[in-house]
């Protein structure tokens, strides 16, 4: 199946041991929701919502983290900078990801590579869902459930 929010190729999440619980949130989402501009509102908006639930665990990729921060290098202070990236510490679990990872990631059947990683630290975590806004990226990926930014609200509290 490859429909909207849920879940891809034939396994299931538990037979992959994923939580419903565990929510991985992808870096685009991240920096569409830090950037501060209005055609990302439904980034920020998102992450809103993650931070309001109760009972789950959001985790993000330290790959994420330099991403972002590369990324807003040039159109930020070094202040504000490390200001997003303690809020992204104290509201996120925060991955390391190893060689073994990358290995992991280079024979998944995912179009991008750096999806890849993210895919297998999110299975690392044991999330089943995965918010981004590349869902044609993720959606050959077997196990997880994939929503987009505007989707978001469509999990319980």
């Amino acid at each position: 199946m490859t429909k909207k929010g849920k879940i891809l190729g034939p396994h299931t999440a538990a037979q992959l041991g994923l939580s419903e619980n565990h929510i991985f949130v992808d870096t685009n989402v991240l920096v569409g929701g830090y950037s501060g501009k209005s055609c990302f509102h439904k980034d920020a908006d998102c992450l809103h919502y993650l931070f309001s639930l109760t009972g789950k665990k959001l985790y993000i990729s330290t790959l994420s983290v330099a991403q972002l921060i590369s990324m807003f290098q040039k159109k930020h202070t070094n202040e504000e900078i490390v200001g997003m990236v303690r809020e992204l510490q104290h509201r996120f679990t925060v991955i390391d990801f190893t060689n073994r990872d990358i290995n992991a990631a280079l024979v998944e059947t995912g179009a991008d590579i750096e999806d890849n990683v993210q895919y297998v630290l999110a299975k690392k975590q044991k999330c089943r869902i995965v918010i981004t806004n590349n869902y044609k990226d993720y959606r050959a990926l077997q196990g997880i459930q994939v929503f987009r930014p505007t989707e978001v609200r469509r999990l319980p509290r």
